[in-house]
């Protein structure tokens, strides 16, 4: 998939992704959501599908935060407060713990809603804000939206159907 290199190429990639992706997720049988037997972020790791969503929905919520705070004039802690881009293991383990113990329909649910919001956010955006000048070092803000929402789906989606096809889930 081409980079998108404006607002609508980038609403595109998100809504295409995320369509795909969650007609994935909803052949999934709600009591093998949360089994450890999917590919897991960190190499040699196990997580379910439950913490697959929980780690997409982290990086929307990171996504909604940062914008937040920067259109508020505040500084951001790339990529959270208490992590660096070299622990991105932990902050993934950081997600999972986040959703723990929630069932498979709400999360679906949670993610749809953050989906939304991040469709939200973009909307509001225009060219020249998403892709007119560096926004985190020499990244776009439209770049930095892409990177944690359509190219996880994306890899969410290549994992996820490595795991039905393992285990005969149409």
């Amino acid at each position: 998939m081409a980079v998108p290199q404006s607002k609508e190429q980038l609403l595109d990639a998100i809504r295409g992704t995320y369509w795909k992706l969650m007609a994935d997720l909803a052949s999934v049988p709600a009591q093998r959501a949360h089994e450890a037997t999917l590919e897991g972020h960190a190499r040699g790791t196990q997580i379910s599908v439950a913490d697959l969503l929980a780690y997409l929905i982290g990086w929307n919520l990171l996504v909604l935060k940062w914008c937040d705070a920067r259109a508020h004039g505040l500084p951001v802690d790339f990529p959270e407060t208490g992590y660096k881009w070299n622990q991105l293991g932990r902050l993934a383990q950081k997600f999972y713990a986040d959703h723990a113990g929630v069932d498979y329909p709400e999360l679906l649910r949670r993610f749809a809603e953050v989906h939304a919001r991040i469709l939200a956010l973009v909307e509001r955006e225009t060219d020249i804000t998403l892709y007119g000048a560096p926004w985190y070092e020499q990244y776009t803000q439209g770049r930095m939206i892409q990177f944690n929402t359509s190219s996880p789906y994306a890899n969410a989606r290549a994992r996820l159907r490595k795991w039905k096809k393992a285990n005969g889930i149409s």
